[in-house]
Protein backbone atom coordinates (compact mmCIF):
# COMPACT_ATOMS: atom_id res chain seq x y z
CA UNK A 1 0.00 0.00 0.00
CA UNK A 2 2.52 2.64 0.58
CA UNK A 3 4.81 2.63 -2.19
CA UNK A 4 7.07 5.99 -1.34
CA UNK A 5 4.30 8.17 -2.09
CA UNK A 6 5.03 10.70 0.38
CA UNK A 7 8.91 11.11 -0.01
CA UNK A 8 8.06 11.35 -3.73
CA UNK A 9 5.64 14.23 -2.76
CA UNK A 10 8.21 16.29 -0.86
CA UNK A 11 11.14 15.53 -3.18
CA UNK A 12 10.00 15.80 -6.57
CA UNK A 13 9.28 19.65 -5.67
CA UNK A 14 12.91 19.63 -4.81
CA UNK A 15 13.99 17.74 -8.23
CA UNK A 16 12.33 20.35 -10.45
CA UNK A 17 14.16 22.97 -7.94
CA UNK A 18 17.07 21.46 -9.60
CA UNK A 19 16.39 20.60 -13.14
CA UNK A 20 14.73 24.27 -13.28
CA UNK A 21 17.72 25.96 -12.26
CA UNK A 22 20.06 23.92 -14.54
CA UNK A 23 18.05 25.36 -17.52
CA UNK A 24 19.74 27.96 -20.36
CA UNK A 25 17.63 31.24 -18.73
CA UNK A 26 16.99 32.26 -21.89
CA UNK A 27 14.20 29.44 -21.93
CA UNK A 28 11.68 31.00 -20.28
CA UNK A 29 8.63 28.96 -21.65
CA UNK A 30 10.59 25.53 -20.63
CA UNK A 31 11.62 26.97 -17.02
CA UNK A 32 7.85 27.60 -16.90
CA UNK A 33 6.34 24.57 -17.87
CA UNK A 34 9.25 22.39 -15.84
CA UNK A 35 7.90 24.30 -12.62
CA UNK A 36 4.61 23.42 -13.74
CA UNK A 37 5.20 20.21 -14.46
CA UNK A 38 6.83 18.51 -11.09
CA UNK A 39 4.28 20.82 -8.96
CA UNK A 40 1.61 19.00 -10.70
CA UNK A 41 3.46 15.56 -10.35
CA UNK A 42 3.17 16.48 -6.13
CA UNK A 43 -0.55 17.36 -6.50
CA UNK A 44 -1.45 14.30 -8.51
CA UNK A 45 0.60 12.21 -5.61
CA UNK A 46 -0.99 13.43 -3.21
CA UNK A 47 -4.79 13.41 -4.48
CA UNK A 48 -3.76 9.29 -5.23
CA UNK A 49 -3.00 9.56 -1.28
CA UNK A 50 -6.24 11.17 -0.77
CA UNK A 51 -8.36 8.89 -2.32
CA UNK A 52 -6.27 6.05 -1.58
CA UNK A 53 -6.55 6.92 2.45
CA UNK A 54 -8.32 4.53 4.35
CA UNK A 55 -11.23 6.79 6.20
CA UNK A 56 -12.62 3.58 8.32
CA UNK A 57 -9.16 3.68 10.25
CA UNK A 58 -7.38 6.05 12.58
CA UNK A 59 -3.87 7.11 12.93
CA UNK A 60 -1.11 7.36 10.29
CA UNK A 61 -1.19 5.61 7.13
CA UNK A 62 1.19 5.55 4.48
CA UNK A 63 4.01 5.41 6.81
CA UNK A 64 8.09 5.40 5.75
CA UNK A 65 10.73 4.43 8.23
CA UNK A 66 13.90 4.50 7.70
CA UNK A 67 16.98 4.31 10.36
CA UNK A 68 19.25 7.81 9.93
CA UNK A 69 21.22 8.36 13.25
CA UNK A 70 20.75 5.54 15.57
CA UNK A 71 22.98 6.78 18.08
CA UNK A 72 21.24 9.79 18.72
CA UNK A 73 17.61 7.73 18.09
CA UNK A 74 16.67 9.68 14.77
CA UNK A 75 14.75 8.26 12.10
CA UNK A 76 13.39 9.79 8.67
CA UNK A 77 9.93 8.92 9.89
CA UNK A 78 6.85 9.85 7.54
CA UNK A 79 3.13 9.31 7.63
CA UNK A 80 -0.12 11.04 6.91
CA UNK A 81 -3.39 11.18 8.79
CA UNK A 82 -6.56 12.92 9.09
CA UNK A 83 -4.54 16.23 10.26
CA UNK A 84 -2.15 15.90 7.70
CA UNK A 85 -3.19 14.63 4.74
CA UNK A 86 -5.56 17.54 3.66
CA UNK A 87 -2.58 20.27 4.80
CA UNK A 88 -0.64 18.22 2.17
CA UNK A 89 -3.25 18.31 -0.61
CA UNK A 90 -3.52 22.26 0.20
CA UNK A 91 0.34 22.81 -0.20
CA UNK A 92 1.05 20.60 -3.47
CA UNK A 93 -2.68 22.28 -5.08
CA UNK A 94 -1.55 26.19 -4.29
CA UNK A 95 2.12 25.75 -5.01
CA UNK A 96 0.78 24.57 -8.47
CA UNK A 97 -1.59 27.34 -8.79
CA UNK A 98 0.97 30.05 -7.57
CA UNK A 99 3.18 28.42 -10.41
CA UNK A 100 0.33 29.28 -13.01
CA UNK A 101 -0.62 32.73 -11.37
CA UNK A 102 3.26 33.50 -11.68
CA UNK A 103 3.47 32.34 -15.49
CA UNK A 104 4.26 36.08 -17.23
CA UNK A 105 6.95 36.64 -14.40
CA UNK A 106 9.80 38.21 -16.26
CA UNK A 107 12.55 39.08 -13.28
CA UNK A 108 14.72 36.31 -12.81
CA UNK A 109 12.29 33.12 -13.58
CA UNK A 110 14.84 30.66 -13.07
CA UNK A 111 16.05 30.97 -9.69
CA UNK A 112 11.89 32.43 -8.85
CA UNK A 113 10.37 28.92 -10.02
CA UNK A 114 13.36 27.11 -8.47
CA UNK A 115 12.49 29.00 -5.16
CA UNK A 116 9.19 28.21 -4.99
CA UNK A 117 9.67 24.41 -5.84
CA UNK A 118 12.28 24.24 -2.50
CA UNK A 119 9.46 26.25 -0.17
CA UNK A 120 6.88 23.28 -1.21
CA UNK A 121 9.43 20.92 -0.36
CA UNK A 122 9.71 22.72 3.21
CA UNK A 123 6.17 22.58 3.42
CA UNK A 124 5.61 19.15 2.66
CA UNK A 125 8.06 18.07 4.38
CA UNK A 126 6.81 19.99 8.05
CA UNK A 127 3.11 18.07 7.31
CA UNK A 128 4.94 14.73 6.93
CA UNK A 129 7.13 14.57 9.27
CA UNK A 130 6.65 12.12 12.42
CA UNK A 131 10.16 12.87 13.67
CA UNK A 132 10.80 15.85 15.41
CA UNK A 133 14.25 16.70 14.31
CA UNK A 134 13.32 15.84 10.88
CA UNK A 135 10.36 18.11 11.32
CA UNK A 136 12.51 20.81 12.43
CA UNK A 137 14.76 20.97 9.51
CA UNK A 138 11.72 21.02 7.15
CA UNK A 139 10.26 23.95 9.33
CA UNK A 140 13.58 25.91 9.06
CA UNK A 141 14.34 24.96 5.58
CA UNK A 142 11.15 27.20 4.09
CA UNK A 143 12.91 29.74 5.55
CA UNK A 144 15.18 30.68 3.09
CA UNK A 145 13.26 30.81 -0.22
CA UNK A 146 10.64 32.44 1.82
CA UNK A 147 13.12 35.20 2.46
CA UNK A 148 14.51 34.81 -1.05
CA UNK A 149 11.40 35.18 -2.38
CA UNK A 150 10.17 38.37 -0.85
CA UNK A 151 13.51 40.38 -1.04
CA UNK A 152 13.69 39.67 -4.15
CA UNK A 153 10.13 39.98 -6.17
CA UNK A 154 8.84 42.23 -3.16
CA UNK A 155 7.42 45.54 -3.21
CA UNK A 156 9.36 49.16 -2.05
CA UNK A 157 9.76 47.51 1.67
CA UNK A 158 10.80 43.99 0.61
CA UNK A 159 14.22 44.01 2.84
CA UNK A 160 11.99 45.34 6.15
CA UNK A 161 9.28 42.49 5.35
CA UNK A 162 11.44 39.83 4.61
CA UNK A 163 14.20 41.08 7.65
CA UNK A 164 11.29 40.86 10.33
CA UNK A 165 9.73 37.85 9.01
CA UNK A 166 13.12 35.82 9.06
CA UNK A 167 13.78 37.34 12.81
CA UNK A 168 10.24 36.27 14.20
CA UNK A 169 10.17 33.15 12.68
CA UNK A 170 14.30 32.63 14.02
CA UNK A 171 13.50 33.33 17.30
CA UNK A 172 10.66 30.81 17.79
CA UNK A 173 12.53 28.24 16.21
CA UNK A 174 15.31 28.82 18.90
CA UNK A 175 12.62 28.02 21.83
CA UNK A 176 10.88 25.77 19.91
CA UNK A 177 14.52 23.86 19.49
CA UNK A 178 14.63 23.85 23.28
CA UNK A 179 11.40 22.35 23.80
CA UNK A 180 12.27 19.85 20.91
CA UNK A 181 15.28 19.15 23.30
CA UNK A 182 13.44 18.57 26.40
CA UNK A 183 10.88 16.21 24.86
CA UNK A 184 14.05 13.99 23.62
CA UNK A 185 16.20 14.08 26.76
CA UNK A 186 13.19 13.68 29.44
CA UNK A 187 11.17 11.15 27.43
CA UNK A 188 9.92 7.92 29.02
CA UNK A 189 13.44 5.84 29.74
CA UNK A 190 11.29 2.77 29.42
CA UNK A 191 8.86 3.01 27.30
CA UNK A 192 10.28 5.35 24.80
CA UNK A 193 14.23 6.39 25.29
CA UNK A 194 15.79 9.23 24.03
CA UNK A 195 13.86 9.31 20.63
CA UNK A 196 12.64 12.11 18.49
CA UNK A 197 9.92 9.99 17.34
CA UNK A 198 6.44 11.87 17.93
CA UNK A 199 4.21 8.54 18.48
CA UNK A 200 6.60 7.40 21.05
CA UNK A 201 7.11 10.56 22.79
CA UNK A 202 2.99 10.81 22.87
CA UNK A 203 3.51 7.60 25.08
CA UNK A 204 5.53 9.54 27.83
CA UNK A 205 3.12 11.43 30.52
CA UNK A 206 5.59 14.19 30.91
CA UNK A 207 3.42 15.62 33.87
CA UNK A 208 2.58 12.70 36.15
CA UNK A 209 6.77 12.37 35.57
CA UNK A 210 8.47 15.68 36.07
CA UNK A 211 5.59 17.88 37.20
CA UNK A 212 3.45 20.13 35.76
CA UNK A 213 5.97 23.57 35.87
CA UNK A 214 8.28 21.35 33.68
CA UNK A 215 5.45 20.24 31.34
CA UNK A 216 4.54 23.73 30.98
CA UNK A 217 7.67 25.05 30.29
CA UNK A 218 8.04 22.63 27.52
CA UNK A 219 5.03 23.59 26.11
CA UNK A 220 5.35 27.36 25.79
CA UNK A 221 8.66 26.86 24.55
CA UNK A 222 7.02 25.07 21.38
CA UNK A 223 4.10 26.71 21.92
CA UNK A 224 5.80 30.39 21.36
CA UNK A 225 7.20 29.24 17.99
CA UNK A 226 4.12 28.07 16.78
CA UNK A 227 1.42 31.01 17.42
CA UNK A 228 4.18 33.30 15.62
CA UNK A 229 3.85 31.43 12.47
CA UNK A 230 -0.07 30.84 13.15
CA UNK A 231 0.10 33.49 14.01
CA UNK A 232 -1.99 34.79 16.61
CA UNK A 233 -2.10 37.82 18.37
CA UNK A 234 0.71 39.72 19.46
CA UNK A 235 3.00 37.77 17.19
CA UNK A 236 1.02 38.96 14.38
CA UNK A 237 2.86 42.14 13.17
CA UNK A 238 5.01 40.02 10.98
CA UNK A 239 2.00 38.80 8.58
CA UNK A 240 0.97 42.31 6.74
CA UNK A 241 4.09 43.84 6.06
CA UNK A 242 5.04 40.10 4.78
CA UNK A 243 1.65 39.78 2.70
CA UNK A 244 2.03 43.72 1.33
CA UNK A 245 5.47 43.15 0.00
CA UNK A 246 5.27 39.59 -1.35
CA UNK A 247 4.07 38.94 -4.87
CA UNK A 248 1.24 37.46 -5.46
CA UNK A 249 2.10 33.74 -5.93
CA UNK A 250 3.98 33.74 -2.89
CA UNK A 251 1.42 35.62 -0.64
CA UNK A 252 -0.91 32.53 -1.66
CA UNK A 253 1.21 30.32 -0.68
CA UNK A 254 2.21 32.24 2.60
CA UNK A 255 -1.46 32.28 3.67
CA UNK A 256 -2.81 29.05 2.28
CA UNK A 257 -0.46 27.18 3.74
CA UNK A 258 2.53 28.70 5.66
CA UNK A 259 0.70 29.80 8.38
CA UNK A 260 -1.35 26.41 8.76
CA UNK A 261 2.35 25.21 9.70
CA UNK A 262 1.44 26.76 13.08
CA UNK A 263 -2.16 25.20 13.73
CA UNK A 264 -1.28 22.26 12.85
CA UNK A 265 1.93 22.01 14.75
CA UNK A 266 -0.10 22.84 17.92
CA UNK A 267 -2.46 19.68 17.66
CA UNK A 268 0.45 17.57 16.24
CA UNK A 269 2.86 18.21 19.37
CA UNK A 270 1.53 20.55 21.69
CA UNK A 271 -2.11 18.50 21.86
CA UNK A 272 -0.64 15.28 21.03
CA UNK A 273 2.20 15.03 23.31
CA UNK A 274 1.73 17.53 25.71
CA UNK A 275 -1.90 17.50 26.56
CA UNK A 276 -2.65 17.99 30.33
CA UNK A 277 -0.11 21.61 29.64
CA UNK A 278 -2.67 22.37 27.21
CA UNK A 279 -5.88 21.89 29.17
CA UNK A 280 -4.30 23.97 32.16
CA UNK A 281 -3.36 26.73 29.49
CA UNK A 282 -6.98 26.55 27.53
CA UNK A 283 -8.02 29.60 29.14
CA UNK A 284 -5.03 31.71 27.56
CA UNK A 285 -5.20 30.13 24.59
CA UNK A 286 -8.71 30.79 23.90
CA UNK A 287 -7.98 34.64 25.08
CA UNK A 288 -5.60 34.88 22.29
CA UNK A 289 -7.55 33.49 20.00
CA UNK A 290 -10.32 35.82 20.74
CA UNK A 291 -8.23 38.96 20.93
CA UNK A 292 -7.24 37.61 17.58
CA UNK A 293 -10.55 37.15 16.26
CA UNK A 294 -11.89 40.24 17.25
CA UNK A 295 -8.34 42.93 16.52
CA UNK A 296 -7.48 41.24 13.20
CA UNK A 297 -11.43 41.69 11.81
CA UNK A 298 -11.40 45.32 13.39
CA UNK A 299 -8.20 46.40 11.93
CA UNK A 300 -9.25 44.80 8.17
CA UNK A 301 -12.16 47.56 8.20
CA UNK A 302 -9.63 50.24 8.50
CA UNK A 303 -7.60 49.14 5.69
CA UNK A 304 -7.73 51.12 2.30
CA UNK A 305 -5.03 48.47 0.72
CA UNK A 306 -7.15 45.58 -0.44
CA UNK A 307 -4.27 42.99 0.01
CA UNK A 308 -3.28 44.35 3.55
CA UNK A 309 -7.61 43.75 4.41
CA UNK A 310 -6.56 40.00 3.45
CA UNK A 311 -3.95 39.87 5.32
CA UNK A 312 -5.37 40.92 8.58
CA UNK A 313 -8.55 39.02 7.82
CA UNK A 314 -5.88 36.08 8.13
CA UNK A 315 -5.22 37.18 11.74
CA UNK A 316 -8.63 37.14 12.56
CA UNK A 317 -9.74 33.57 10.94
CA UNK A 318 -6.45 31.85 12.36
CA UNK A 319 -7.84 33.01 15.59
CA UNK A 320 -11.01 30.53 14.93
CA UNK A 321 -8.43 27.79 14.39
CA UNK A 322 -7.12 28.64 17.73
CA UNK A 323 -10.37 28.83 19.57
CA UNK A 324 -10.93 25.14 18.55
CA UNK A 325 -7.97 23.98 19.97
CA UNK A 326 -8.54 25.39 23.21
CA UNK A 327 -12.09 24.14 23.89
CA UNK A 328 -10.55 20.84 23.55
CA UNK A 329 -13.99 18.54 21.99
CA UNK A 330 -13.55 16.69 19.24
CA UNK A 331 -16.20 18.68 17.00
CA UNK A 332 -13.66 22.07 17.87
CA UNK A 333 -11.44 20.26 17.06
CA UNK A 334 -12.31 18.82 14.02
CA UNK A 335 -13.82 22.31 13.36
CA UNK A 336 -10.23 24.08 13.83
CA UNK A 337 -8.37 22.12 10.95
CA UNK A 338 -11.19 22.30 8.40
CA UNK A 339 -10.41 26.21 9.60
CA UNK A 340 -7.36 26.05 8.02
CA UNK A 341 -8.05 24.07 4.82
CA UNK A 342 -10.79 26.13 4.03
CA UNK A 343 -9.00 28.97 4.82
CA UNK A 344 -6.53 28.42 3.00
CA UNK A 345 -8.65 27.89 -0.16
CA UNK A 346 -10.50 31.09 0.45
CA UNK A 347 -7.79 33.41 1.24
CA UNK A 348 -5.27 32.03 -1.21
CA UNK A 349 -8.32 32.81 -3.63
CA UNK A 350 -8.57 36.14 -2.34
CA UNK A 351 -4.79 37.18 -2.99
CA UNK A 352 -5.11 36.06 -6.94
CA UNK A 353 -8.06 38.34 -7.34
CA UNK A 354 -6.08 40.77 -5.77
CA UNK A 355 -2.96 40.16 -7.66
CA UNK A 356 -5.12 40.36 -11.29
CA UNK A 357 -6.01 43.53 -10.35
CA UNK A 358 -3.01 44.79 -9.30
CA UNK A 359 -1.36 43.83 -12.34
CA UNK A 360 -4.03 45.55 -14.50
CA UNK A 361 -4.21 48.79 -12.59
CA UNK A 362 -0.87 49.04 -10.50
CA UNK A 363 -2.78 49.58 -7.69
CA UNK A 364 -4.69 48.00 -4.99
CA UNK A 365 -6.36 51.09 -3.15
CA UNK A 366 -9.91 50.42 -2.77
CA UNK A 367 -10.82 54.14 -3.12
CA UNK A 368 -9.33 54.24 -6.80
CA UNK A 369 -12.09 51.92 -7.77
CA UNK A 370 -15.89 52.06 -8.45
CA UNK A 371 -18.47 50.53 -10.35
CA UNK A 372 -15.44 47.99 -11.65
CA UNK A 373 -17.94 44.99 -12.15
CA UNK A 374 -19.47 46.64 -14.95
CA UNK A 375 -15.70 46.43 -16.67
CA UNK A 376 -15.07 42.97 -15.29
CA UNK A 377 -18.60 40.66 -14.64
CA UNK A 378 -16.54 37.60 -14.65
CA UNK A 379 -13.79 38.94 -11.70
CA UNK A 380 -16.23 41.17 -9.59
CA UNK A 381 -18.47 37.33 -9.63
CA UNK A 382 -15.44 35.62 -8.81
CA UNK A 383 -14.42 38.20 -6.09
CA UNK A 384 -18.02 38.68 -4.83
CA UNK A 385 -18.08 34.55 -4.37
CA UNK A 386 -14.71 34.38 -2.91
CA UNK A 387 -15.70 37.31 -0.08
CA UNK A 388 -19.16 35.84 0.88
CA UNK A 389 -17.03 32.83 1.28
CA UNK A 390 -14.64 34.82 3.73
CA UNK A 391 -17.63 36.25 5.94
CA UNK A 392 -19.46 32.83 6.24
CA UNK A 393 -22.35 32.85 3.67
CA UNK A 394 -24.20 28.93 4.40
CA UNK A 395 -23.47 26.99 1.32
CA UNK A 396 -19.49 28.07 1.04
CA UNK A 397 -16.64 26.36 2.76
CA UNK A 398 -16.39 29.34 5.57
CA UNK A 399 -19.56 28.82 6.87
CA UNK A 400 -19.10 25.06 7.67
CA UNK A 401 -15.42 25.69 9.35
CA UNK A 402 -16.61 28.29 11.12
CA UNK A 403 -20.18 26.72 12.59
CA UNK A 404 -18.42 23.57 13.56
CA UNK A 405 -15.70 25.36 15.49
CA UNK A 406 -18.27 27.36 17.38
CA UNK A 407 -20.82 24.45 18.04
CA UNK A 408 -17.98 22.50 19.07
CA UNK A 409 -16.34 25.38 21.38
CA UNK A 410 -19.76 25.99 22.97
CA UNK A 411 -19.95 22.42 24.33
CA UNK A 412 -17.55 23.04 26.16
CA UNK A 413 -18.85 24.94 29.36
CA UNK A 414 -15.90 26.71 30.22
CA UNK A 415 -15.19 28.25 26.38
CA UNK A 416 -18.94 29.47 25.86
CA UNK A 417 -18.69 32.98 26.59
CA UNK A 418 -14.84 33.07 24.46
CA UNK A 419 -16.73 31.38 21.74
CA UNK A 420 -19.83 34.01 22.25
CA UNK A 421 -17.41 36.97 21.99
CA UNK A 422 -15.38 35.18 19.22
CA UNK A 423 -18.89 34.88 17.13
CA UNK A 424 -18.91 38.64 16.95
CA UNK A 425 -15.95 38.91 14.77
CA UNK A 426 -18.65 37.14 12.06
CA UNK A 427 -20.36 40.97 11.76
CA UNK A 428 -17.33 42.68 12.08
CA UNK A 429 -15.96 40.46 9.33
CA UNK A 430 -19.14 40.88 7.51
CA UNK A 431 -18.70 44.41 7.27
CA UNK A 432 -15.32 44.42 5.73
CA UNK A 433 -16.33 42.59 2.90
CA UNK A 434 -19.41 43.68 2.22
CA UNK A 435 -18.65 47.38 2.25
CA UNK A 436 -14.70 46.50 0.46
CA UNK A 437 -17.53 44.91 -1.97
CA UNK A 438 -19.65 48.10 -2.38
CA UNK A 439 -17.15 50.28 -3.21
CA UNK A 440 -15.19 48.56 -5.55
CA UNK A 441 -17.48 46.58 -7.91
CA UNK A 442 -21.27 48.75 -7.74
CA UNK A 443 -21.88 51.80 -8.23
CA UNK A 444 -20.93 54.20 -11.10
CA UNK A 445 -17.72 53.12 -13.08
CA UNK A 446 -15.05 55.30 -11.56
CA UNK A 447 -10.98 54.96 -11.54
CA UNK A 448 -8.98 57.10 -9.25
CA UNK A 449 -5.78 59.47 -10.62
CA UNK A 450 -3.38 56.42 -9.46
CA UNK A 451 -4.93 54.42 -12.12
CA UNK A 452 -3.13 56.07 -15.30
CA UNK A 453 -4.75 53.60 -18.10
CA UNK A 454 -7.77 52.09 -17.12
CA UNK A 455 -8.33 51.31 -21.11
CA UNK A 456 -6.19 48.31 -20.28
CA UNK A 457 -8.17 47.01 -17.08
CA UNK A 458 -10.05 44.18 -18.83
CA UNK A 459 -12.28 41.25 -17.34
CA UNK A 460 -10.03 37.97 -16.61
CA UNK A 461 -9.54 35.36 -19.39
CA UNK A 462 -7.23 32.31 -20.23
CA UNK A 463 -4.52 31.34 -17.95
CA UNK A 464 -5.84 33.78 -15.12
CA UNK A 465 -8.91 32.52 -14.85
CA UNK A 466 -7.76 28.87 -14.15
CA UNK A 467 -6.59 29.04 -10.44
CA UNK A 468 -9.44 31.12 -9.37
CA UNK A 469 -12.11 28.75 -10.86
CA UNK A 470 -10.18 25.63 -9.32
CA UNK A 471 -10.08 27.12 -5.85
CA UNK A 472 -13.96 28.26 -6.41
CA UNK A 473 -15.02 24.47 -7.08
CA UNK A 474 -13.23 23.58 -3.87
CA UNK A 475 -15.09 26.19 -1.49
CA UNK A 476 -18.50 25.06 -3.12
CA UNK A 477 -18.36 21.82 -3.05
CA UNK A 478 -17.00 21.64 0.84
CA UNK A 479 -19.74 23.80 1.58
CA UNK A 480 -22.54 21.56 0.03
CA UNK A 481 -20.70 18.37 0.86
CA UNK A 482 -18.30 18.77 3.66
CA UNK A 483 -18.29 15.39 4.01
CA UNK A 484 -15.70 15.36 1.56
CA UNK A 485 -13.07 16.92 3.78
CA UNK A 486 -14.19 16.20 7.78
CA UNK A 487 -14.20 12.23 6.83
CA UNK A 488 -10.67 12.40 6.64
CA UNK A 489 -10.34 14.95 9.53
CA UNK A 490 -12.21 12.33 12.09
CA UNK A 491 -9.36 9.88 11.23
CA UNK A 492 -6.92 12.48 12.61
CA UNK A 493 -8.46 14.19 15.09
CA UNK A 494 -9.85 10.63 17.39
CA UNK A 495 -6.38 9.71 18.10
CA UNK A 496 -4.90 13.28 19.61
CA UNK A 497 -8.51 13.12 21.54
CA UNK A 498 -7.85 10.07 23.06
CA UNK A 499 -4.37 11.42 24.20
CA UNK A 500 -6.28 13.51 26.61
CA UNK A 501 -8.46 10.63 27.52
CA UNK A 502 -5.51 8.40 28.69
CA UNK A 503 -4.48 11.46 30.71
CA UNK A 504 -7.50 11.42 32.53
CA UNK A 505 -8.69 14.50 31.28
Amino acid sequence: MNPGYLTLIVFVPLLGAIVTALMPKDNIRAIRFSAAGFSFIALVLSAIVWIRYDTALAGMQFVEQATWIPSLGIKYFMGVDGLSLPMVFLTTLLTFLAVLASWNIKLRPKLYFSLLLLLEMGIAGVFTSLDLLLFFLFWEVELIPMYLLIVIWGGQRREYAAIKFVLYTLAGSALMLAGILALYFYADPIVSGRTFDMLELAKTNYTAQYGAAFSSVVFFLLLIGFVIKLPSFPFHTWLPDAHVEAPTAVSVILAGVLLKMGGYAIIRINASILPQALQDWSYLLAGLAVVSVIYGAATSMVQNDMKKMVAYSSVSHMGYVLLGIAALTPTSMNGAVLQMFTHGTITGMLFLLVGVVYDKAHTRLISEFGGLAKRMPLYAALFVTAGLASLGLPGLSGFVAEFTVFVGSYLNPNMQLFTIIAAAGIVITAGYITWMLQRVFFGPLRFGDAIKESEHIQDVRGLEVVPLVTLLAIIIAVGVYPSLVTDLINTGVAPVMTQFVKAGL
